[in-house]
């Protein structure tokens, strides 16, 4: 687990993307983003039609290396965040952490659409066009990685450094139970709660705690900076299209993700000060 540190468009000739009508298989994009401090990043987007899974991935400005998965067959999403060890404060170590949440259709673009996009434009830097603002997750469960496949197969393979900082909701297991064919008995055999508190008083937030050693409860912000989240569709105007509505180009948004969960130390939650 360890190793040490060392936009829109409102005519056809704007469209930043042009969508292909054959499915061409897997694809990756690499996109310049300008976040909301003004940073350059560089994401890398990549769709797998076979597994319906896009992945997504960037190295904030402070070196946390992001990545989202979207597993399209089993409304999952992945958050993985690799956080750097802070050296002037005796961490030479990085962290890696999963957060696993119920996806909800609609949020992203499908992996089919998603292997039919193109830029037109590859060294354009981009901003979203919609803010779709910030959800709060208070993670209750743990995921055993070794037996997640019957969340996401992907989760093994993704999370396999956080294999003690893998996180999900009671909420999201409830949703996924309520896809046809699953099963809760076998969604409940892949998570575990939090240990039981030692004394009376339950572990604190860890800006509040202390203790460098003492358990509670970190928060960590993610925020995807842009992802194509829905389609366009235009509507023809010659006399041969009689009206019909024809793809022509993606509507890109912006999302943040605030998660608060158990850590058994405050030394794996210096950022939360």
């Amino acid at each position: 687990m360890f190793l040490r540190r060392n936009i829109g468009c409102t005519y056809c000739a704007t469209l930043l993307y042009i969508l292909y009508s054959v499915n061409l298989g897997d694809t990756q994009l690499l996109i310049n983003v300008k976040n909301q401090g003004g940073d350059v990043l560089q994401e890398t987007i990549s769709a797998n039609v076979t597994e319906d899974v896009v992945t997504l991935e960037f190295q904030r400005s402070d070196g946390t290396l992001v990545t989202q998965l979207v597993d399209f067959r089993n409304g999952v999403q992945i958050l993985k965040a690799l956080v750097l060890g802070e050296e002037e404060r005796g961490q030479s170590q990085y962290q890696v952490m999963c957060f696993v949440c119920h996806f909800q259709k609609g949020e992203f673009i499908s992996s089919d659409a998603m292997a039919k996009l193109r830029q037109k434009n590859p060294g354009t830097i981009r901003t979203p066009e919609e803010d779709r603002g910030r959800d709060n997750h208070t993670m209750d469960l743990f995921v055993d990685v070794a037996r997640s496949g019957v969340i996401s197969r992907h989760i093994a393979s993704l999370c396999a450094e956080a294999r003690d900082a893998t996180y999900t909701r009671q909420l999201d297991v409830t949703q996924w139970a309520a896809q046809p064919g699953a099963s809760l008995s076998s969604l409940l055999s892949a998570v575990r709660p939090y240990p039981a508190a030692s004394d009376a008083k339950a572990p604190g937030r860890c800006l509040e705690t202390a203790d460098p050693w003492a358990p509670c409860h970190c928060r960590l912000e993610l925020c995807i900076g842009w992802y194509p989240c829905s389609l366009k569709y235009c509507r023809g105007k010659t006399a041969a299209s009689s009206g019909a509505s024809y793809r022509c180009g993606i509507k890109t948004c912006r999302k943040c993700s605030l998660f608060a969960y158990y850590v058994r130390e405050k030394q794996l939650c210096l950022w939360d000060e």
